[in-house]
């Protein structure tokens, strides 16, 4: 499948089955999606390079290392990635945040964009785009191509379910970013949602329908 790195965890697996059943309320949907956002984190930040530093605990000096969380950025797209940013930034609380703002054509099934700001310096920055669901890879494209176009470097991406479709559509047109996921699904239905899937995440999130 690529340049894509699934999670098999028995916890992640529990996890999706809450996430998945159609009787699972609000407010348990959006903890878990943060849960497995905070979880897909810290297997995308494995290769963090630190800096050694010394400190002083209550007993002693120590030799250690830490990073600058403020060369991270999180930026879930609209709407449904806010969902995952909580978890995320519960992991690198210092990190910056930006928003891209995308919705898919009904008739298409093609994104459109209609918002997009980041950080200051985001050209420099590690930057991880946060969306639960990866279907077409259409908006996962699209949301590259703008920071591409802003000089950044460094992007991975972060999703909670990856349709087969989506990552070969990725991996065909940016080949060059890592994909984490928590499950990689069967395939996509007539209307290009993912199968088996959990429904809209944005609405599940949100509570909207």
């Amino acid at each position: 499948m690529g340049n894509v790195k699934e999670l098999n965890h028995p916890l992640i697996t529990h996890k999706l089955a809450i996430l998945r059943d159609k009787n699972t309320g609000t407010k348990e949907f959006r903890e878990l999606i943060g849960e497995l956002a905070m979880l897909l984190c810290f297997e995308a930040l494995s290769d963090v390079k630190l800096e050694d530093v010394e400190i002083e605990t209550p007993i002693e000096k120590y030799k250690t290392g830490k990073f600058d969380e403020s060369k991270y950025a999180f930026i879930p797209i609209l709407r449904a990635g806010l969902g995952m940013l909580d978890g995320v930034l519960s992991v690198v609380p210092n990190a910056k945040v930006g928003h891209i703002g995308m919705y898919r054509d009904e008739e298409t099934f093609k994104p459109v964009n209609y918002f997009f700001k980041v950080p200051k310096d985001i050209e420099n920055k590690t930057v991880i785009l946060l969306d639960p669901m990866l279907a077409t890879g259409g908006s996962c494209n699209d949301a590259i191509d703008l920071l591409k176009e802003k000089g950044v470097k460094n992007i991975k991406f972060l999703c909670i379910i990856a349709a087969p479709e989506g990552i070969e559509e990725v991996n065909k047109k940016n080949s060059d970013i890592p994909i984490y996921c928590a499950h990689i699904d069967n395939h996509l239905n007539k209307n290009k949602y993912i199968c088996p899937g959990l429904g809209d995440a944005g609405d599940r999130i949100f509570g909207t329908k």
